[in-house]
């Protein structure tokens, strides 16, 4: 059984950081994308980053370019998620996610995931 579960969440001051983790169980397909979305009440779910199990490779959206690292640990069968310079408008739920890709590259469009996490809240406030 496919399980997503995140961690790490919490509540920061502005300019702050937090390290997300997603932990992987049960995944049976060899090509698959880990992203991270997130969703603020009242908003819309958006897509964060995105990595690729075939070859590592990595997507952000424009509103956390520079701020935000994906990476993963094989050992650990962890996908994490690194924020820095965290803003007000970061506060929401952040989510991971798993999509059997087939080797294809991933996207960030919810709706192409077939296994999501929990979620975990992330507040930014002073």
């Amino acid at each position: 059984q496919v399980q997503l579960v995140e961690s790490g969440g919490g509540l920061v001051q502005p300019g702050g950081s937090l390290r997300l983790s997603c932990s992987l169980s049960g995944f049976t397909f060899d090509d698959y994308a880990i992203a991270w979305f997130r969703q603020a009440p009242g908003k819309e779910r958006q897509g964060i980053s995105l990595l690729n199990s075939s070859d590592g490779s990595t997507f952000y959206a424009d509103f956390v370019k520079g701020r935000f690292t994906i990476s993963r640990d094989n050992a650990k069968n962890t996908v994490s998620l690194q924020m820095n310079d965290l803003k007000p408008e970061d506060t929401a739920v952040y989510y991971c996610a798993a999509d059997d890709t087939g080797g294809r590259p991933g996207v960030l469009l919810a709706y192409e995931y077939d296994y999501w996490g929990q979620g975990t809240q992330v507040t930014v406030s002073s």
